[in-house]
C-alpha cells in the first residue's frame, strides 16, 4: 500500500508540469507601427512561458510574408497567480525594441499587454484569442 501510495504522488507531481496554463494558445497583437499584427503561439518553454510568431497579417486581414516568423516575442515570463504574469521581455518587430514586460489575462479570451524601457513604459495593447 505504502509503495502504491507513493507511485501515486509521484504520477501526480510528474503530470502537473504538463497541466496547461489558461495563457497557453495563439493570441492575435494589436496592429503596430505598420499597421500590421500578428499572431503569436503562447506555450510553456522550459519551465517559463514564451510566444513566437506564427503568422502576420497586413492591416487588410491578408496573410504575409514576415522575416520574424518562428521568433521569440514573449520569453521568460513566470505566473503570478490571478491571470498576472511577469518576469519576462517581450520584442516588437517594427520597433525593435525589447521591452520588460506584464502580462494580465483579463479573461480567457484577452490579454493586456504592458512593457517598459528603463522608465518609458507604453501599453501593448489587449491581445485577442485565436485559439
Amino acid at each position: 500500500m505504502k509503495n502504491l501510495t507513493l507511485a501515486i504522488g509521484a504520477a501526480l507531481l510528474w503530470a502537473m508540469p504538463a497541466v496547461a496554463d489558461p495563457i497557453f494558445g495563439t493570441w492575435k497583437t494589436i496592429p503596430d507601427d505598420n499597421g500590421n499584427y500578428g499572431h503569436i503561439e503562447v506555450k510553456n518553454c522550459g519551465g517559463t512561458i514564451c510566444g513566437t510568431l506564427a503568422k502576420s497579417f497586413d492591416g487588410a486581414g491578408k496573410q504575409i510574408a514576415s522575416e520574424h516568423t518562428g521568433k521569440k516575442i514573449v520569453w521568460d515570463m513566470k505566473p503570478n497567480g490571478g491571470g498576472k504574469y511577469s518576469g519576462g521581455k517581450i520584442w516588437s518587430p517594427d520597433r525593435d525594441k525589447v521591452y520588460t514586460s506584464k502580462l494580465n489575462l483579463l479573461d480567457n479570451n484577452s490579454l493586456n499587454v504592458s512593457g517598459c524601457i528603463a522608465f518609458i513604459c507604453r501599453d501593448g495593447g489587449t491581445w485577442t484569442r485565436v485559439k
